[in-house]
């Protein structure tokens, strides 16, 4: 975090992909999603990545040996109030089956994942009957976030 704390920086980072079109886009929509639940200052990470990368993640640090859509990491424990800091790491092979399998776009579940993430970083959490919250505040976010698009066909 900057000295003067005001820090608002998003970074989109490829990981063995190809350059999706909208990486500018994410990075803003991050932002919007973040002022939006509240927050005024983060320093967050973005990686695209493919289901071999991701399954490496989650097993080396969840001890979970299979690719899933998103893991977060924070670096600080996050409240309300407090920077959101951490990296969120998105399969966007896992991505696209979740897409077809709920009959959504690429791009909403984009978003989807990346507002999951985010409330993960700012401390939330949906395990062990907390779900409510954190899922009611990302459905709200969505909402008020649904004309956004960032993500759609790769770049060739």
């Amino acid at each position: 975090m900057s000295p003067s704390g005001s820090s608002r920086s998003v970074e989109v980072v490829l990981d063995g992909v190809t350059v999706p079109a909208g990486v500018a886009r994410m990075a803003r929509f991050c932002g919007k999603a973040l002022r939006a639940a509240g927050y005024s200052r983060w320093e967050v990470a973005v990686m695209l990545c493919a289901d071999a990368r991701i399954l490496d993640l989650n097993g080396r640090y969840r001890g979970k040996p299979v690719a899933t859509d998103v893991l977060s990491f924070p670096r600080e424990e996050g409240r309300m109030g407090d920077p959101v800091c951490g990296d969120i790491a998105v399969s966007l092979d896992t991505l696209a089956r979740n897409a077809a399998r709920f009959g959504t776009s690429e791009n909403e579940e984009m978003k989807r994942l990346l507002v999951h993430g985010l409330l993960h970083l700012a401390g939330m959490d949906h395990g062990r009957g907390k779900s409510g919250k954190m899922l009611a505040l990302q459905e709200r976010l969505l909402l008020g976030l649904q004309s956004e698009r960032i993500y759609g066909e790769r770049k060739r």
